[in-house]
């Protein structure tokens, strides 16, 4: 499945709503690892890669276990862009639900979603979790909570459930679970899926719209006709460029590595919302960090694989991207 290694600030966002302001200081803590600034939260078209976003939840989830339940209360149908506007145009809550399972990519989600039938319920189901195992549950929460809340949105009354299956043990927090899912909970299941009856898939919208749907169904897949080309591309170069992190090619050298011009190459890389050296940082920032972890080399050699002649600039782009000195992250 196709997922993007990009995504908006809008997680960020609302996770720094939520638990960061009561000050700057409280907001930069939170950030803090992930190379964004409280200053980029100012340009909501700026894209950041999921490794980013990741990192903000888990600075966040250390300090709210039940972030993704939270998060994913507040993540209404309009927060998808024009994938939520079309589910939001379809003739029926089963047109729209399927719609979404055909774009996960538009979706922005780290799960392979599907709808399964047993009997007269029907389960939607988020399977196929391969990102940080650390950071599971999270993510299953926030999905699961967040699909609940679309369904909401788009039928314009609560879905009733009929069960929740979740995968992984009852938290602390199970109380917070009710709010968003009024039903009888099953923990240490063998998938991650809440049950409605088959029936709802019927139930007509209300802003069922056909022109509009049409639309946005056609603006869909323009958009991810070119999500796939530019996710090639951005896979293509982030597997050339991780080979020569000790000694970058360059944007010139990358392009010709490509078959492609430099100026071709600039343009493509803009219009996924990513750059040659963005690329460059993100795939540095994330060995750097695996190094540092492993407790193992020192300082001065691993800034040598990451490409750089002295210790001291590793640690300048170091500090920028993370906003820690190494020696304090490692600590």
């Amino acid at each position: 499945m196709l997922h993007s290694h990009l995504t908006t600030l809008h997680s960020i966002a609302l996770i720094l709503r939520l638990l960061g302001s009561d000050s700057d200081a409280s907001a930069q803590s939170l950030l803090l690892g992930s190379g964004i600034r409280l200053a980029d939260l100012q340009h909501p078209d700026l894209r950041i890669t999921t490794a980013q976003e990741m990192r903000v939840c888990a600075n966040a989830s250390a300090r709210c276990q039940a972030l993704g339940l939270l998060l994913g209360r507040r993540m209404h149908v309009s927060s998808y862009g024009l994938i939520g506007f079309a589910m939001l145009s379809s003739t029926t809550l089963g047109d729209a639900l399927r719609l979404a399972l055909q774009y996960p990519a538009l979706l922005g989600t780290y799960f392979q979603l599907s709808l399964q039938h047993e009997g007269d319920t029907v389960w939607l189901q988020a399977d196929g979790y391969r990102d940080q195992a650390e950071l599971a549950t999270f993510n299953v929460e926030f999905c699961l909570a967040s699909l609940k809340l679309v369904c909401d949105d788009l039928l314009g009354q609560p879905l009733p459930l009929q069960g929740l299956r979740v995968a992984h043990a009852t938290p602390s927090y199970v109380d917070e679970y009710h709010a968003s899912f009024a039903c009888p909970q099953q923990f240490e299941a063998n998938n991650n899926a809440f049950g409605f009856a088959a029936t709802w898939l019927e139930q007509r919208l209300p802003l069922a719209d056909a022109v509009t749907h049409s639309d946005m169904l056609e603006r869909c897949q323009q958009l991810n006709r070119e999500f796939v080309q530019r996710q090639a591309l951005i896979t293509r170069c982030r597997q050339l460029l991780s080979t020569q992190l000790i000694t970058p090619p360059g944007l010139e050298s990358l392009a010709q590595q490509l078959n492609c011009s430099a100026r071709s190459l600039r343009r493509h890389l803009g219009h996924a919302g990513s750059s040659y050296q963005k690329l460059l940082d993100e795939l540095r920032f994330t060995r750097a960090r695996q190094l540092l972890e492993q407790q193992e080399l020192p300082i001065q050699q691993i800034a040598e694989l990451m490409g750089y002649s002295e210790t001291a600039s590793f640690r300048h782009a170091f500090q920028r991207w993370s906003g820690l000195s190494p020696s304090r992250f490692r600590s």
